[in-house]
């Protein structure tokens, strides 16, 4: 799933990059946006008490971002079952350059602890993976 926005000020360092630290906004924006265009979005998910807990992120820096530049940010799953999800993004300057990788792996929770999400879920999102 395609998610597109500008780069502001004030998310870039001194030298007018997007700042390290957010291109982790970036990537967290667009995963829900996704979840939302699968109609799960976050609100939803914890109107049912269930979290996404961020286990692992891990971003390869390929190109700065720059100020004012309109990034796409690819997102797709590379894995997803009931307790756990890997996805990988990518993104792109409006060039179409890649500017970053990044793979990200979270589970579900729920009441603290590890939560297998229903079959009806899992499906949602299996079907939604063909359109990404």
């Amino acid at each position: 799933m395609k998610y597109q926005r500008k780069i502001f000020g004030y998310e870039c360092d001194v030298y007018g990059h997007l700042n390290n630290a957010n291109y982790l906004h970036l990537l967290e924006e667009a995963r829900s946006d996704a979840l939302e265009k699968v109609g799960f979005p976050v609100k939803k998910f914890r109107e049912l008490g269930i979290h996404i807990y961020l286990t692992e992120a891990n971003v390869k820096f390929k190109r700065g971002a720059e100020l004012e530049d309109i990034v796409t940010v690819d997102s797709k799953y590379e894995k997803f079952n009931r307790l756990t999800s890997t996805w990988k993004q990518t993104i792109y300057n409006s060039r179409g350059e890649v500017c970053a990788v990044g793979e990200v792996k979270g589970a579900f929770v729920k009441d603290g602890k590890p939560f297998r999400i229903s079959k009806e879920m899992l499906e949602v999102f299996r079907q939604s993976a063909d359109q990404m």
